[in-house]
C-alpha cells in the first residue's frame, strides 16, 4: 500500500486544472492550427457506498435528483483478495463479455472511461452491450470518467504508443481508488476493499504489481469462482499460432484458373454446389459425383469465402482429417455477434470461438465408433460460379454506431440475412438509424480474402418488420419469385375479346378444328376449396362391353400460349404459380389462369383430354389423347366431393361417375404400391384467414379425404401415359420429370436411429423394399409414429427434376418415389411451364399440329430445365415459409401447450415438430439457464441426459414424445417472428 499512496502523492504534485491537445489540420492546402482543450474536475465520485466524502457531493440527474451511487457497499469477496471492487482493462471486456453479462458472480465492476473508449473503437457491438451492463441495477456496473477526474487523468508521454498510455491510464485509476476509499473508511471501523486489476497483459500486470495494485489474470480470477469448470468454457480462447507477415488476416487463396481446370480434369479436385447446414453456420456440404456421401466442409477457413448456394471447387483433405456432421447447434449471431462493421484489418478470419466450437465438434467426434458417421472432408480452392443475390434481412442495432444519426455520418453496419444459411452483410450507409427495424434489401459486391465478412451495398427498405406487406415481399425476394405485374407486351397477347371469349358455338368454326366435342360427358372437378385456377377435370361411365371408359380432361393453354411470344417467354421464365397463404403469384395473366382456361362449371372450355377403357380390375385396354370442348357439369371441393360420394341417397349419374372414379382410384394405388411407390408426408398445415383482410386467425392440420387420392391417382396415370407418349414421339426433347434413386448411404443414419431407438429395420435396396419397410415401422402406443418416420425418410430422397430425354439414358428416366419407369408433369398448365411444354408435344405426337422448332432445340430445353427445376423448388420454399409467418401471426399473443416429437438429438440441445402446427424448431440446453446445465450427450444412444440446478434429470432420446409451450417471439438472428418452443414434458422441474 505504501508504493501506491507514493504514487498517488506523485500524481497529485503534477495534477492539472486544464489540459491542452495542439495538432495541425490541412484542409484544401491550408494548414489550420487546432487547440483542444480538455477540463479536469476534481468532483467525479467514485461512486462507492463507503465512501463518505464522495456522499456529500453525489452527482445529479437531468432533473437535479441525486443518483444513487453503484457499488456495493458490500461487495463479493473470493479467497485471494477478499472483498473486491473489479477493474477490467479493454481486452477482458473483448474476451469474456458473455461471462460478465450472464453470470451473477461479476458484480460491483468499474468501467473506466479509457477501457470503454477504446471498446468502442475495437467492437461496436460489445461496446452497445456493456452499456447496457452499466445500466443495470442489478449487476452494478459504474463508468468511472477517469479522463476527467485532476488525479486520474493521464498526458501521453513522448514516444509512448496508445495503447500503453491506456495501460498506464488504467493503473493510475486503479492507485487512485486503493488511496481514495482507503482514506474514506478510515475511523469509520470498516475495511476498504480491495481494487483488483483484471489483465491478461503481462507487461501490464507487471507494472501493476510494481506499483503495489493487486492483480490477477481472467483465468486465475475465474478459477476462484463457484461452477469454475463451466466459467472458463465461457471464455474466447486466443490462438497461439504465428499471425505475422503479411497474410496475418486472410483466408486462403483461390488456386489458379489453370491449376483448378487442370486438377478437375485429372480428377483431383472435384465441382458440386455449397450447402450450408441451418444448424451450424460453420459446416457445409457438397455433393459430388463418384462420392456415396456429400463432402463435408468444415469450419470458416475451409469454407473460404463460399456462400449458399455457389458452385464451388473443393479439394479433399487427407483420410485421417475426415469428420462427421456436426453434433452441435452453431448459430453465427451467438458466436459473432461482438464484431464491429467498423473494423475489419485488425480481425482474425476464424476467430477463437469459431475454432473452439470446432475443437468440441473434434473432442466429441472421439467418441464416436460409428464408422459410417464419418464423411469425406475437404476445402474450397475455388469459385466456378457465385450463387449471389439480393438478400433480405435487418439491420443489427448493436453494430449501429451511436453517432450514425449526425447528418450525412457514413458508417458501416451489418445486415443479418433471414436465411441462416447467408454470412452477416457489410453495409456502408447514411441511413443506419433509419435502418433500425425495418426489412432491408441488400446486394453483395464483393467479398477479400482480407475480410471475414461479405462487402455490399443497400438496396432500398421494404417496410416495418412484421407488418404484412413487408414479410410478403421480403419472402418473394428471399426466394427470387418474379411478382412485377405483367407488361403491356405480355397483355397484348392476350385474346381481344377479353372475359367476353367463349368457344364458338358452330362446331365448323376453325378453332373446333381436331377438337372432339365432349361436352354430353358428366365431367366435374374436384379441388381445394375456393379454387379459381381449375386446371383439371374427370369423368367415368361404363362401357356396353362391362369396362369403364375414364377421361381426364385438362385446361387447353397452349391454345391462348403460343410459342416464342412475350406471354411464352414471361411464363417460362417465372416457371411456375407460386402459392402464398393470402395470395397467388400467376404464371399467367389472370384472364387466362381464372377465366378463359380455368375449367369452371356450366360453361363450355377447350381442353386436352386422356381417355382410358378400363376393366373393373383397373386394366388398361387402351389409351387416346385428343383435344376437345367440354362443359363441367359441377366443381366441388375434396370434402363436397367426399360427402356426395358417402352420400348413399345421391343415385344420379355424376355421383355413380364419381363413385366407379374412387374404386378405381384405390385400385390403382394399390398396384403402384405394390410395384414400390413411396408412401411420404410432410408437415401440412393451412392457416384460417379472415376473409377482408387476410389476418390469420386459425391453424389446422390438413385432412386428406379418399377423394384427395382419387383426383391424385388419375393425375398420375395421366402423366405417366402423355411421358410414354410424347418420348415415343421426340425420344431426344421429351420435357420428362425422374426421381433418381437415393444413394444408400442417405438412409445410413436413419436406419441406425430406428435400429437403436425403436428395434425397427428400415430396407433401402429397392423402393419397394423401403416401401414395405416404412409400412413396418408400427407402434402402436405411438400412433403418429408411422408418420414421422415417414417425414423423415422424405429428408433422405433426393429432389424430383425436369429433364430433356435426349440428355440421359432410358434406364435413368425413372421416377423413384412413383415406381414408374417414365413420367412427366401434364395435368397442370394453368401453374407449370413443364406442362405447357408436355401440351405442346403431345399436340405434335397426336398430329393435331406442328412441333415448334423451339421444343426440337435440346440445348435450349435443358435451359427451360434448369429454370423451372430452380423455381420449383423456390416456389416450394415460399409456400412454406407464407404458411411459417402466418403461423406465427396466429399464435401471436398466444400461448399454447401441445404434442411433439423429437426429430434431431444435438450435445447442446434437441429439434422438436410439432405436428399440430406444422413447425418444428430447437430447444436450446441454454434455456434451461445460464451457464448450460451439465449433460451427457449419446450419440451412439441418440439421448441427451441433462438436469437444471437440483432439478431432477431428464433424459430425451430421438422419436420420443414430448409436450411443449408453444409461442411466437422475434428471432434476434433473423428478425422474424418465429414459433418457440419450450420442453414441459419430460418436466424439467
Amino acid at each position: 500500500m505504501a508504493s501506491v499512496k507514493r504514487v498517488y502523492r506523485d500524481n497529485l504534485s503534477k495534477r492539472l486544472t486544464l489540459s491542452q491537445k495542439v495538432f495541425v489540420r490541412s484542409r484544401k492546402g491550408k494548414a489550420t492550427k487546432v487547440v483542444q482543450e480538455h477540463y479536469l474536475r476534481t468532483d467525479i465520485p467514485c461512486s462507492s457506498q463507503l465512501c463518505p466524502t464522495c456522499a456529500l457531493n453525489p452527482p445529479k440527474d437531468s432533473s437535479g435528483a441525486s443518483r444513487p451511487f453503484v457499488l456495493s457497499s458490500d461487495p463479493p469477496s473470493v479467497k485471494s483478495c477478499g472483498p473486491h471492487y473489479l477493474v477490467p482493462d479493454t481486452n477482458i471486456y473483448m474476451k469474456a463479455m458473455d461471462l460478465l453479462e450472464h453470470f451473477a458472480a461479476f458484480y460491483d465492476v468499474i468501467v473506466l472511461q479509457t477501457t470503454l473508449d477504446e471498446l468502442r473503437n475495437l467492437s461496436l457491438p460489445l461496446y452497445n452491450r456493456l452499456r447496457a451492463l452499466t445500466r443495470s441495477q442489478e449487476k452494478r456496473f459504474y463508468v468511472f470518467h477517469n479522463e476527467f477526474r485532476q488525479e486520474t487523468f493521464v498526458q501521453r508521454l513522448e514516444g509512448e504508443t496508445i495503447n500503453d498510455q491506456n495501460d498506464r491510464a488504467i493503473r493510475n485509476a486503479c492507485v487512485w481508488y486503493c488511496v481514495h476509499l482507503e482514506e474514506a473508511v478510515a475511523g469509520t471501523g470498516k475495511s476498504a476493499p480491495t481494487i483488483l486489476l483484471l489483465s491478461d497483459d503481462k507487461d501490464n500486470i507487471k507494472k501493476a504489481k510494481e506499483l503495489g495494485i493487486v492483480c490477477t489474470t481472467l483465468e486465475t480470477y475465474v478459477r476462484e469462482l463457484p461452477q469454475a469448470d463451466t466459467l472458463l468454457d465461457m471464455i474466447v480462447v486466443e490462438g497461439d499460432e504465428d499471425t505475422s507477415g503479411p497474410n496475418r488476416y486472410s483466408y486462403p487463396e483461390y488456386y489458379s484458373t489453370s491449376r483448378i481446370q487442370g486438377g478437375v480434369k485429372e480428377g483431383l479436385l472435384h465441382q458440386g454446389i455449397l450447402k450450408i447446414s441451418q444448424y451450424n453456420f460453420l459446416e457445409g456440404s457438397v455433393s459430388v459425383a463418384g462420392f456415396e456421401r456429400p463432402l463435408l466442409v468444415l469450419s470458416r477457413e475451409s469454407i473460404n469465402r463460399a456462400m449458399h448456394g455457389d458452385i464451388v471447387v473443393i479439394e479433399l483433405l487427407a483420410r485421417e482429417q475426415w469428420k462427421q456432421p456436426s453434433t452441435k447447434i452453431v448459430e453465427e449471431e451467438t458466436v459473432t455477434k461482438n464484431d464491429n462493421p467498423e473494423d475489419d484489418m485488425q480481425e482474425n478470419i476464424v476467430t477463437a470461438q469459431e475454432r473452439k466450437a470446432l475443437i468440441e465438434e473434434a473432442r466429441e467426434a472421439q467418441y464416436s465408433s460409428a464408422e459410417f458417421r464419418v464423411q469425406p472432408t475437404a476445402k474450397i480452392v475455388g469459385i466456378v460460379k457465385r450463387n449471389w443475390r439480393s438478400y433480405v434481412g435487418h439491420i443489427d442495432a448493436s453494430s449501429v454506431p451511436s453517432d450514425a444519426a449526425s447528418a450525412h455520418r457514413q458508417s458501416s453496419v451489418f445486415l443479418i440475412p433471414m436465411n441462416k444459411c447467408i454470412p452477416k452483410i457489410r453495409l456502408r450507409t447514411r441511413q443506419a438509424m433509419n435502418l433500425l427495424g425495418k426489412r432491408v434489401l441488400a446486394a453483395v459486391d464483393s467479398w477479400e480474402p482480407t475480410s471475414r465478412y461479405p462487402e455490399g451495398h443497400f438496396v432500398r427498405t421494404l417496410g416495418d418488420i412484421e407488418s404484412k406487406d413487408a414479410e410478403t415481399e421480403a419472402l418473394l425476394l428471399e426466394y427470387d419469385v418474379q411478382y412485377h405485374q405483367f407488361t403491356q407486351t405480355v397483355l397484348d397477347c392476350l385474346p381481344k375479346e377479353g372475359h367476353s371469349w367463349r368457344v364458338p358455338a358452330d362446331t365448323s368454326d376453325p378453332l373446333w378444328a381436331g377438337r372432339q366435342d365432349l361436352r354430353d360427358l358428366l365431367v366435374c372437378s374436384i379441388d381445394p376449396p375456393a379454387c379459381q385456377d381449375i386446371d383439371d377435370a374427370l369423368h367415368a361411365r361404363l362401357l356396353p362391353n362391362g369396362n369403364f371408359e375414364v377421361g381426364v380432361h385438362i385446361a387447353d393453354v397452349s391454345h391462348f400460349v403460343n410459342p416464342d411470344t412475350a406471354m411464352d417467354n414471361e411464363a417460362a421464365s417465372r416457371g411456375t404459380t407460386v402459392y402464398l397463404v393470402d395470395k397467388r403469384i400467376d404464371m399467367l395473366p389472370v384472364l387466362l389462369g381464372t377465366d378463359l382456361c380455368s375449367l369452371k362449371p356450366y360453361v363450355e372450355r377447350f381442353a386436352f383430354s386422356a381417355i382410358w377403357e378400363m376393366t373393373a380390375d383397373a386394366e388398361i385396354v387402351n389409351t387416346s389423347f385428343t383435344k376437345s370442348v367440354i362443359r363441367s357439369k359441377e366443381a366441388f371441393s375434396y370434402e363436397q366431393a367426399q360427402l356426395r360420394i358417402d352420400d348413399k341417397s345421391m343415385t344420379d349419374d355424376l355421383t355413380e361417375g364419381m363413385r366407379i372414379l374412387l374404386r378405381l382410384s384405390k385400385i390403382l394405388r394399390q398396384k403402384r404400391m405394390d410395384a414400390g411407390a413411396l408412401n411420404l408426408a410432410s408437415p401440412e398445415v393451412k392457416v384460417q384467414t379472415e376473409s377482408e383482410t387476410s389476418d390469420p386467425m386459425e391453424v389446422e392440420v390438413k385432412q386428406l379425404r379418399e377423394t384427395n387420392s382419387l383426383v391424385e391417382e388419375f393425375m398420375l396415370l395421366a402423366n405417366i401415359s402423355v411421358a410414354a407418349k410424347i418420348y415415343e414421339a421426340f425420344p431426344q426433347s421429351a420435357m420428362l420429370r425422374r426421381h433418381a434413386p437415393p444413394p444408400v448411404t442417405n438412409f445410413e443414419v436413419l436406419a441406425d436411429q430406428l435400429r437403436v431407438c425403436k428395434g425397427m429395420t428400415l430396407r433401402c435396396d429397392s423402393s419397394r423394399a423401403l416401401a414395405d419397410s416404412l409400412d413396418d415401422c408400427v407402434d402402436p402406443n405411438e400412433p403418429y409414429l408411422n408418420t414421422l418416420i415417414r417425414i423423415m425418410a422424405t429428408r433422405c430422397m433426393l429432389a424430383a427434376e425436369y429433364f430433356c430425354s435426349g440428355t440421359m439414358t432410358y434406364s435413368d428416366f425413372g421416377h423413384y418415389g412413383l415406381a414408374s419407369p417414365i413420367y412427366t408433369h401434364w395435368t397442370s398448365p394453368i401453374r407449370r411451364y413443364a406442362d405447357v411444354v408436355a401440351h405442346r408435344q403431345l399436340a405434335a405426337a397426336i398430329s393435331y399440329e406442328t412441333l415448334h422448332p423451339s421444343l426440337r432445340d435440346k440445348p435450349k430445353l435443358e435451359h427451360v430445365c434448369q429454370n423451372i427445376n430452380q423455381r420449383h423448388r423456390n416456389a416450394q420454399f415460399a409456400g412454406r415459409a407464407s404458411i411459417e409467418y402466418y403461423v406465427g401471426q396466429a399464435l401471436k399473443s398466444r400461448e399454447i401447450d401441445a404434442e411433439g416429437y423429437v426429430m434431431k438429438v444435438f450435445s447442446n440441445g434437441f429439434i422438436v415438430f410439432v405436428p399440430q402446427f406444422g413447425v418444428e424448431g430447437p430447444i436450446h440446453l441454454r434455456d434451461f439457464g445460464n451457464p448450460e446445465p451439465p449433460c451427457n450427450f449419446d450419440e451412439e444412444r441418440y439421448t441427451l441426459v441433462f438436469r437444471e440446478g437440483t432439478a431432477k434429470e431428464t433424459r430425451l432420446q430421438l422419436f420420443d414424445r414430448v409436450v411443449v409451450h408453444v409461442e411466437t417471439v422475434v428471432e434476434e438472428s433473423t428478425g422474424k417472428r418465429k414459433v418457440a418452443l419450450r420442453l414441459r414434458k419430460p418436466l424439467v422441474e
